[in-house]
């Protein structure tokens, strides 16, 4: 495994460069939503406003809607038990960082042993909440939690902010064994990806993809300054970027004309 592109040279000192991922199949789509929404929940949870439990609440009902729609669990199980047989063949081979090896493949261990404690229903309790199901069917409407729509809701919300913030850890202990896994594995797959500089021609960029070594998730890395973003579009088999000029809110973007210098990390 290789490590990810911490800096690039034409950043600014100052300036971490951007790094834009698209997921080129459904399942990685999916993990990517629910590590995003539920590292925003953990944010919002931490500020000490009725605002800040509002949104954290929010991306929870985002959470669960996404989890609910399949058995992301028995999924994430599989994903978590091919990458274990992967680093398992890996201890066999020369040059191999075998303490990192063992870190890693401890962490997956207890993570697999965790999401299979919690059980098949662990989102049972959640789903049957009278008071989550309110804000959630109220959330439909535009303003709909507003304090004459949801008063219960509102009498929450100004409880004390340690009060609160209990309330949504308790929430959580439900979904961070299944959140913990994806974001490890959403760091395996990142390390195992190679960066490597390109050049679009004209803002334009083609990647073909070897068939027997499927991609999940591309990565593009530009510098902050760049005033670019890249739109990208395909499948695990071939891949098109194009690089866009930022041109502010008022006005439409318009393709770079020039070469654009890149980052490129194919992870598998």
């Amino acid at each position: 495994m290789t490590e990810t592109l911490a800096h690039d040279p034409a950043a600014l000192p100052d300036e971490a460069p951007l790094v834009f991922e698209q997921p080129l199949n459904e399942r990685m789509r999916t993990l990517l939503r629910l590590d995003f929404l539920y590292n925003q929940a953990l944010y919002h949870n931490e500020m000490s406003s009725q605002w800040g439990s509002r949104a954290a609440v929010s991306s929870l009902l985002d959470i669960l809607a996404i989890a609910t729609r399949g058995d992301i669990r028995a999924d994430i199980l599989k994903e978590l038990e091919r990458h274990l047989n992967q680093l398992n063949v890996f201890q066999s081979k020369p040059g191999v960082d075998a303490a990192r090896l063992r870190t890693v493949i401890s962490n997956l261990l207890r993570l697999r042993a965790d999401l299979v404690a919690i059980g098949a229903n662990y989102l049972q309790e959640l789903k049957e909440s009278e008071f989550l199901a309110a804000i959630k069917h109220r959330s439909a409407i535009p303003g709909g939690t507003c304090e004459f729509d949801l008063p219960d809701y509102y009498f929450w919300l100004n409880q004390p902010t340690d009060t609160r913030m209990q309330a949504f850890g308790q929430w959580l202990v439900a979904l961070r064994p299944l959140c913990d896994a994806i974001a490890e594995l959403l760091w395996i797959t990142r390390q195992q990806g190679q960066p490597r500089e390109e050049l679009a021609r004209n803002g334009i960029y083609h990647i073909n993809f070897d068939r027997d070594t499927p991609i999940q998730l591309v990565r593009i890395t530009l510098p902050a300054g760049a005033g670019l973003y890249p739109e990208i579009s395909g499948s695990h088999y071939r891949c098109s970027v194009r690089f866009l000029t930022w041109n502010g809110l008022t006005s439409k973007a318009a393709q770079a004309e020039k070469d654009v210098p890149f980052v490129l990390t194919c992870c598998a």
